[in-house]
């Protein structure tokens, strides 16, 4: 079975027609507003996986200096899994949470290392990709999110990554709705679109975009907003943040 296939796959009912097409003219109007990025790898999947461990609940700037910082102490996979946890939450502060951080991290290395022989992800590509979401969640600190957006753009894999600016945007404008979670929401929004990685990557990226700088947390930047007439919440007069 091939993702395409894979990914179309949902036990539930198919989505209604009108929600499949406003998650296609929300994708047209933002790859407008945003523009369009080709799906290029920007870092290997070891390093992606750990960064993005590294990034949850902390700037992207944190999450550059706690990597960097990591692997100037450190200087390969092996010895980060053989650090002292204690040195290791020294060395990955930056990006919060490091007393958190450091234990997971040094699991996740340990069990790929254990079960692959080296610190390598590159058996996600030809892996069925329910297997590979499954082995990647199964990791301590990995979560939907994580899982996806190592296989979406280390891998080209067709899945959705939903952080808390993807999730604030659509559940606004209506793709899900009001008590999905992103947990949740990966898998509805999924639904709403074709299996196309390119897609799906810019897709994800300019919903980012736009809930970083017009859809944001709190008061919503309505008055620069492409989608306002396909948005519920601006529809129904902003009723809540």
């Amino acid at each position: 079975m091939d993702d395409a296939t894979e990914a179309a796959k949902h036990p539930s009912a198919a989505p209604a027609e009108p929600l499949q097409a406003r998650a296609l003219e929300m994708y047209q109007r933002l790859l407008q507003t945003y523009g369009h990025r080709p799906l290029v790898p920007r870092r290997e999947p070891m390093h992606e996986l750990i960064s993005t461990i590294l990034s949850h609940r902390t700037t992207g700037r944190n999450e550059e200096l706690a990597y960097q910082r990591m692997i100037a102490r450190f200087g390969s996979w092996e010895a980060i899994r053989d650090a002292p946890v204690d040195e290791l939450t020294a060395a990955i502060a930056p990006a919060n949470y490091a007393e958190q951080k450091a234990p997971r991290i040094k699991e996740v290395l340990r069990r790929i290392i254990a079960e692959r022989g080296a610190p390598t992800l590159d058996f996600l590509r030809a892996m069925p990709l329910s297997d590979a979401m499954a082995w990647l969640t199964a990791l301590p600190g990995v979560g939907p999110k994580t899982a996806s957006l190592v296989l979406l753009f280390c891998f080209g894999r067709p899945v959705l990554p939903v952080d808390t600016h993807v999730h604030r945007v659509t559940q606004r404008v209506g793709l899900i709705g009001p008590k999905v979670d992103a947990a949740a929401a990966h898998a509805l929004l999924l639904r709403l679109l074709p299996p196309d990685p390119e897609l799906l990557f810019n897709f994800h990226i300019n919903t980012l975009r736009h809930g970083q700088r017009v859809c944001v947390w709190g008061t919503p930047r309505c008055s620069r907003c492409v989608l306002t007439d396909l948005c519920d919440y601006y529809l129904a007069g902003r009723p809540r943040a």
